[in-house]
Order: C-alpha cells, then structure tokens, then sequence
C-alpha cells in the first residue's frame, strides 16, 4: 500500500487524536499541522514531531505535498478550510458539524461532487467491532420488524458553571451544542445501524445554567484546570445543556433520545437500544466490547467483542482477539483506515464511512431541533 500525505488543521482536543490514529494505520504521514498563528503552530508541531508548521491555513494548502487534510478547528472554520481544501485539490474529512448551517453544508456536497475529492466527517463511532456487528445484523433480518429506537448520549464535562469551553459560544460553535456536538453523534450511530433515516422530530431543549463563568484566557478542553474566582467573568449562556427528542423514522419506525452535557458521573456514555419484531439490543460506549441481545423466549445473551465470533464485516474492525479490550482511539483508526483506503483505491462505489451527505443530514436535523423547540411542534427535516 503506497503512502499518503496529510495535514491536521487544530489541535485541541481532537486534532492530537487524528495524529495518532494515522499514525498507527502505518501508511498515512502526518507531515504539516496548521494552528492559529506561526508560534503556537510551531510548538505543537515539535511537541508532536511534525515536520512542516503553517500559522496560515492558506499556506498549508498550498504545499503540493500534502493529499489529505483534517480539519479538526472550531465550527466556525469548518465550511471556510474545507471549501478552500476542495478547490486547492486536497482530499478531506472534516470534524462534525459540517459547517455552521444547512447552506453552507448544501455548498460543500455540491463541492466535493463537482472536485471528484473524497469526503469524510468524523463519525467514528460507527467503526467499533459490535456496532458493524449490529448493523450486520439488522441487515440480515434478526432483528425482524424495528418496532422503536431509545437511548442517551451523557456527558458531565459542562457540570459546573465554572465549566467554560468555545464550544459554549455560538459565534464559534453554531447556534446548538448539546445536540450538535453530541446528539448528532447519536443520531448518526442509530440511522447507520438501522439503515433508516430520521425524517421529523419533535423537541425539548434546556439551558441548565444562563450564565457561567468564563476564563479571562483560554483553557484546553478537557484538562479540568482549577482557576481562581478573579480569573473569571460572567457570560451569558445561549446554547442548550440538554435536550429530548422524539423521532420518527421513514421506514415507521418511533424513537427517543436524551443529550446532556450536565449529568454527574457521565463521562462519555453514548448508549442505545433497538427492539424489533425478533429480539432487542442494547450497547453502552463506556463499555465497548460487550453487547447485549434481549428476547422474550429465552435468556438474554451477552456478546464479547471476539473477532472469530463476528461476521465477516464487523471482525475487520477489531486488531486484536478476544479479551483484548479495544475502546475510543480504535474507532477513529478504522474510519481513517476506511478513507484512506478509499482515497488510495480510488473505488467508486458506496463509502463503508460518513460522507459530507451524512453530515449534511445531521444538521438539517439539529436545526429542526431548534425550530421544534421554539415553536413546540413536530418539525420534519428539510433537504
């Protein structure tokens, strides 16, 4: 397998993630990161022993031996970097959301179909072994009729109102947080499993605390640094903490789901369940490499993430065997692994990965989120 050139653009939380994935794939250098400014590109370049440094995104785009660039910057700057990324001949996949609205992510499909350029958006979660295995699954018919889909997506990193991160600020986020920065996730997992998409919804959103207290400097995401009371300030919070959402789906299917960013002692718990005419699963994020499958007849059984029990799709997406734990860093390994197979291969067919359309769906759909929370109705999802 030849090698292949990428650029990661950002490095907060997620962008470092990227560098490792790839870097773990074997044929993927990361050879440039591109950060805000020279100085600070630079140190993050040595501190991840990335050859090429960019203070300017535009800069990094012009190096012609770069094929590949990851977008991993604040929402704000998706729909700019990966227009411009398109139209200087760069492969892309993109961090989720796609781009601060519906038209800006309608321009980016019309851009890729025009380009020929593969496109992807960081919905990793659909790579875990029994995820594939689930989807496998619906696929064959086991699971007969899908009668309703239920779940959550928990987190507690937003807890405190001394909590403070952009992401609470809709100029650089996008006017939803909860739902499109974790929901959209969720939303996402369940449409690739059941092979149905979300076609109306109806919601309720929350915001837990109106105001917060803001750090006078910026603080990385995640890092849980305590500061002390004078280097803070209030600031007006207007994106959501929490959400609940009833959805309907194309093939008749009913579903609901609960997204928060305030629940104590939830860390990362992305967790579902599908009840079909058949049998019901349900799987936790948190815990990986087990999943349960329900029935009325008998006892429930509890699958462990085995590759030689799997089918033949999901086993290609487990490195190691049985009672080898695999979690979070592998799912981002096997997208990457998916994309780049795909750009290397040049295959025409239908990606295995999530696609700008993918991510384009999504936020049609955090946006019906907010109209059906404004007006308390059932809102169906534009095109």
């Amino acid at each position: 397998m030849r090698k292949v050139n990428a650029a990661v653009i950002g490095t907060g939380f997620i962008g470092p993630a990227h560098v490792e994935a790839l870097r773990r794939l074997g044929f993927v250098d990361v050879i440039a990161l591109g950060e805000a400014n020279e100085e600070l590109a630079k140190k993050k370049a040595a501190d991840m022993s990335i050859p090429r440094a960019y203070g300017d995104f535009k800069k990094l785009l012009a190096d012609p031996d770069i094929e590949v660039i990851h977008n991993c910057t604040p929402n704000n700057m998706h729909f700019q970097i990966s227009s411009e990324a398109l139209k200087a001949g760069k492969h892309v996949v993109s961090e989720k959301p796609l781009a601060m609205t519906s038209k800006e992510s309608a321009k980016l499909i019309e851009l890729a179909a025009k380009t020929g350029l593969v496109n992807a958006i960081d919905f990793n979660y659909r790579s875990y072994p029994l995820v594939q295995e689930a989807a496998d699954m619906v696929r064959r018919g086991d699971f007969g009729r899908l009668y309703s889909v239920h779940g959550s997506y928990l987190q507690d990193w937003l807890f405190w109102e001394t909590d403070y991160n952009w992401r609470l600020e809709p100029e650089r986020s996008g006017a939803s947080r909860a739902i499109a920065d974790i929901g959209s996730h969720w939303c996402d997992l369940i449409q690739f499993i059941t092979g149905d998409r979300i076609v109306e919804l109806f919601a309720d959103i929350a915001t837990v605390h109106p105001f917060r207290k803001k750090p006078k400097k910026d603080v990385e995401t995640y890092t849980g640094k305590a500061l002390k009371p004078s280097d803070y300030e209030d600031a007006p919070i207007k994106t959501e903490d929490y959400a609940s959402v009833l959805l309907r789906f194309a093939g008749g299917a009913k579903g609901v789901f609960t997204v928060s960013q305030v629940s104590a002692g939830r860390k990362n718990r992305l967790w579902f369940e599908l009840d079909g005419s058949k049998r019901a699963i349900w799987w936790d994020q948190e815990r990986p490499n087990e999943m349960t499958i329900g029935y009325r007849e008998k006892a429930n059984e509890v699958i462990i993430k085995d590759p030689s029990l799997l089918s033949a799709r999901a086993k290609e997406y487990a490195a190691y065997p049985g009672g080898h734990p695999e979690g979070y860093p592998d799912g981002p390994k096997f997208f990457f692994r998916d994309v780049y197979a795909y750009i290397i291969g040049g295959c025409k067919c239908k990606p295995r990965f999530a696609t700008f359309e993918d991510g384009h769906h999504e936020i049609l759909m955090t946006e019906a989120v907010l109209k059906s929370a404004k007006t308390s109705k059932w809102v169906k999802l534009g095109k």
